[in-house]
């Protein structure tokens, strides 16, 4: 009897989790504080920028539609590397506040670019090398 109504009271608890309607998934909103994150900062074609670092790729501004708030970092001619004529990228520390379901940079508080050596010594960077060819 007693393991019938624990299996009874089991299913009673996976209905009440489980109702129709509800997500499934918890609810991520965009973080309220600013935190630093260091990388690649890549501006391939105009209105497109992205920046790379160890843990995603978190988009800045996307031609035509999103752009975060804020002003993105000044590179020196010697911090920036050009792929496509004055576009291309450059190793930088933004402090930011990002969406961390979408992967969206939702405000840019500062930003301040660092030695293009910095992000090709970085491990935790190899991984984005080509997509910045």
């Amino acid at each position: 009897m007693k393991t019938k109504l624990t299996f009874a009271v089991g299913i009673l608890l996976l209905a009440v989790v489980r109702l129709p309607g509800q997500p499934t998934e918890s609810v991520v909103i965009p973080s309220t504080e600013f935190e630093t994150r260091c990388g690649w900062f890549s501006n391939p074609t105009p209105g497109n920028v992205w920046l790379y670092d160890r843990d995603a790729e978190w988009t800045i501004s996307v031609q035509g539609g999103y752009e975060a708030k804020g002003n993105w970092p000044e590179f020196k001619p010697q911090q920036w590397v050009e792929t496509n004529g004055n576009y291309g990228y450059g190793c930088a520390c933004l402090q930011v506040k990002v969406n961390r379901r979408t992967h969206e940079v939702v405000e840019i508080k500062s930003g301040r670019p660092r030695p293009v050596s910095q992000c090709r010594k970085d491990p935790a960077l190899k991984k984005w090398n080509r997509k910045l060819q």
